[in-house]
This record gives structure tokens, C-alpha cells and sequence, in this order.
């Protein structure tokens, strides 16, 4: 096989730019052969858009019954994931996940199960993971360099969106349709990189504010503590309702502090390791000394269409995974704490009650409102 022929499931705003992605060759290893949507406008808008070579269907599971596909990517809303996953492996077809990888941890962890028994590759599109501030740091904390972590603060705001946008569609912010808000839409990506980079934290205290700047169901404002079995702490903020926003992630380690903002990787490099500093040193008011170092990367960041490379080259010739799809399941496990605790109005440990979480979950989709999309698909390029 000398190229991979794709199908895509879904093609509202992500599946439609993966669509255009693809159709002009950005990913050469990759030909796409077919999408489908249950929309009749957004075939529609395939049948007059895209090459006529392209088969249009209007059902997930035809597309992957049809032959026309070696692998499939679902970009669907959130909870048909894992059950387009499930059905494209279980019927021989390698599945990559737009993320979330599902809604609530329960139904990823029945996806990954049919994985294991696949022989097929299941990916999931984590595509932060190719930028290279934040490969160069989790290349760092893996080498040791930096000791232990102390300390991670998280203020991710400018997801900024309008009302507009969660009017135009009507799946979008309720309950029953996403699944949740800014921790389900927009902050997968970052919750994926704060255990890949941190570790899962053991507890969570989270105050997730439904409706506070815009007229939906689910939150749009989130603020949460984070413990780690070392004694580490964190907090995470996150909003959509905030201009202009702020993405700022600042890690202590014993040997210094970590900034990532804009395009940087700043570290304050210490001169010796603080814990054995503060025990040796004889002035109470000392610090180590401190250099700042603005850490070198190799400039690289292919976002989605890297992750897209890697997937092709992995069932081509065995290459590695950005981010294999088994790993979906741990920043849903963040996402899902968090909720569970603001519902709850407690601290939530880590693993948690997940039958809980869906009874809790359930409540909600029970009294969810159903409402008409306006049928706007936004063009989502560089909005990641």
C-alpha cells in the first residue's frame, strides 16, 4: 500500500478543514476517498465541493461497510466517538479519533477495550502534542534535568468565544448533545498535555460555572485545584467568555521555574536543587542563584497535519504515534473529575466513582433542552 485511503465521519468545522487538508495534498501518504455526515446540507455541500471522486455517505457505518476506506478519522460530536471507533475495528478499518475521545470515561474505557482486541491502529487527534515548545518540555521533564515537580498553574482563556458560535448548532453546549463545554470542546488538548507533561493528579477540587457568560447549559468557566502523590499542586483556569485571553502554563521543578507563553520556552534555571538549598543553606533569607535560559526548539509545530502524517506512516511502514488513541482516556479522566467535583461540591479522587459520574451526567442530559442550530459551519484554520 502506497498510500492510505481515508474516510472522514463528520464534516461539520474539524471534518470539513481535515477535508480541505487532505484534498490539497498536505498529507501526501493519505487520499481521500469518502465522507459522511447525517446532515443532508452538509452533503450537500460535499457532492458540490469536493472532487467527484470523493463517495458521499449519509451513515458512519456505510461508509466503513463500503470499501472504500483503509482507515477512518470521526469528527462527529463527542459521543459517537467511540462507538464509530469501536465499530470501524471491530469491522477491520484503523479509526482515529478527533478528541475528545468520548464524553465520559466509562464509554472510552469500552472503546479501549475493543482496541486491545484489534489488530487495527487507533489514534486520537492530540495534535498540541506536535508543537515544539511542548515536545522540548516533555523532552526535558523526562530527561530528569528539572527534578520533581512542586507546582503547575494553567490559565488557558482565550478560547474566546461569541454566542454565535454555540448558536450554530443545535448539538452544541447542552448536555445531551456535547456533553459538556470549554473542558469538553476546547480544552481536551490541554488537559491531554497537563497529564503528559505533570502525571495524573490524585485529587480535584473544581468549580465548574454553567452559563456565566453566554446563554447555554454546560460551563464556560472553570477554575480547579489539582494534588499530585508527591505533594505537588496545580490550578487550572479556563474560559471561553475572556478578551483577549491569556495561555500561560508555569511549571516549579526543584531545579526552577518553566514559562510557556506565546511562542517561548522560558526556564529560570537554579544553580543548585532548591530542596537541597533550603536545607543546607545557613541565611533564612537566601534564594539560589537563578539564570534565565530561553530554551531552543527545532521551530516545528504541524498541528493536525502531523498528526495526520504520523497515523498514515504508522499503519504504512510502522512509524510512531503522536499520540496512540488509548491515551485519550486520561484527560477525560481530568475533565470528568472536574465536573463530578463542582456537581458534587466536593474533592474528588482520582480514579473516581465513574457510575457516579453517569448517573450524574444523566441527570443533566434528562433535563437538557433541545434546541435548532442555525446551521453555520465555521471554517475552524488557526483556531486551535
Amino acid at each position: 500500500m502506497e498510500q492510505l485511503r481515508l474516510g472522514i465521519i463528520g464534516i461539520g468545522g474539524m471534518g470539513t478543514n481535515h477535508a480541505n487538508s487532505l484534498i490539497e495534498g498536505k498529507v501526501p501518504q493519505i487520499k481521500l476517498t469518502a465522507v459522511a455526515d447525517i446532515s443532508n446540507d452538509r452533503l450537500e455541500y460535499a457532492k458540490a465541493k469536493f472532487p467527484k471522486d470523493i463517495k458521499v455517505f449519509s451513515d458512519g457505518n456505510e461508509l466503513i461497510d463500503s470499501g472504500t476506506c483503509d482507515a477512518v478519522l470521526i469528527a462527529t460530536p463527542h459521543y459517537f466517538h467511540p462507538q464509530y471507533v469501536i465499530y470501524a475495528l471491530e469491522h477491520g478499518v484503523h479509526a482515529i479519533s478527533e478528541k475528545p475521545a468520548g464524553v465520559y470515561t466509562k464509554q472510552v474505557r469500552e472503546m479501549n477495550e475493543a482496541a486491545r482486541k484489534s489488530d487495527r491502529v487507533f489514534a486520537i487527534m492530540f495534535n498540541q502534542r506536535t508543537n515544539c515548545v511542548y515536545r522540548k518540555l516533555h523532552e526535558m521533564i523526562e530527561s530528569g534535568e528539572l527534578g520533581d515537580l512542586k507546582r503547575v498553574n494553567w490559565i488557558i482563556t482565550d478560547w474566546y468565544r461569541t454566542q454565535s458560535y454555540y448558536d450554530a448548532a443545535g448539538w452544541k453546549a447542552t448536555w445531551d448533545g456535547e456533553g459538556g463545554g470549554v473542558l469538553l470542546n476546547q480544552c481536551p488538548h490541554q488537559l491531554d498535555l497537563l497529564q503528559w507533561l505533570c502525571g495524573m493528579p490524585t485529587k480535584v477540587r473544581a468549580f465548574c460555572h454553567e452559563a456565566k457568560w453566554h446563554d447555554i447549559e454546560v460551563e464556560d468557566d472553570v477554575t480547579a485545584y489539582l494534588e499530585y502523590a508527591n505533594g505537588a499542586t496545580g490550578v487550572f483556569v479556563t474560559t471561553t467568555g475572556d478578551a483577549p485571553g491569556t495561555n500561560r502554563l508555569e511549571l516549579t521543578f526543584e531545579m526552577g521555574r518553566i514559562i510557556c507563553e506565546g511562542d517561548k520556552l522560558i526556564f529560570d534555571k537554579l544553580s543548585e536543587n532548591e530542596r537541597a538549598f533550603c536545607r543546607t543553606c545557613p541565611d533564612g533569607f537566601k534564594k539560589p542563584d537563578v539564570t534565565r535560559i530561553e530554551i531552543e526548539t527545532d521551530g516545528k509545530n504541524e498541528q493536525h497535519i502531523g498528526v495526520l502524517k504520523a497515523f498514515a506512516d504508522r499503519i504504512l511502514n510502522g512509524g510512531k504515534f503522536v499520540a496512540e488513541g488509548f491515551e485519550g482516556i486520561n484527560g477525560l479522566t481530568l475533565s470528568n473529575a472536574m465536573f463530578l467535583s463542582s456537581w458534587l461540591d466536593k474533592t474528588v479522587d482520582i480514579p473516581f466513582d465513574e457510575d457516579l459520574f453517569l448517573k450524574e451526567l444523566n441527570k443533566r442530559r434528562a433535563t437538557s433542552k433541545k434546541k435548532t442550530g442555525t446551521g453555520v459551519v465555521f471554517d475552524t484554520t488557526g483556531t486551535y
